[in-house]
């Protein structure tokens, strides 16, 4: 028997228990999980319309911003990962007319999503420093000043 399918029989009889206190501790004792590529610009629409946005909103700011074109499901489904990692958190608002008396669901920032936000932010500048002008001639197209 291979050695890979003896640990996963192994893990099949731990507890479940186990299993989730080891993922917690490892979340609190490492950091909270780092943020994907699109749950940064999820949270980045939301940091700039502040608190109170919702869904379309955030998918309008994320298109205008990037030139990409995006699904809403897309968007509602970051938004809910983001929930579940207790990074956001919203709230139904009231009926509106223009809405046909339909809720809009809001979304606001929590304080740990805007302190992973920062630190998605401020490793994204450290390993950018210096490159500036390098990235902007190659997404531009231009000659590289390294080149």
């Amino acid at each position: 028997m291979r050695k890979t399918a003896r640990i996963g029989k192994a893990i099949l009889r731990w507890p479940s228990w186990y299993i989730l206190h080891n993922v917690k501790f490892s979340r609190t004792l490492y950091g909270a999980a780092p943020l994907g590529d699109f749950e940064q610009l999820v949270l980045l629409a939301l940091f700039r319309l502040g608190n109170g946005a919702y869904g379309a909103a955030i998918r309008r700011e994320i298109e205008t911003r990037t030139g990409r074109r995006l699904l809403p499901s897309v968007v509602y489904v970051t938004l809910q990962r983001l929930e579940e990692k207790r990074l956001v958190c919203s709230y139904i608002g009231n009926p509106t007319p223009e809405r046909g008396g339909r809720r809009r669901k809001h979304f606001l920032m929590d304080d740990e999503g805007q302190r992973a936000l920062a630190r998605a932010y401020v490793t994204f500048e450290a390993m950018t420093e210096g490159l500036k002008d390098e990235l902007t001639s190659l997404a531009t197209g231009s000659p590289s000043p390294r080149a």
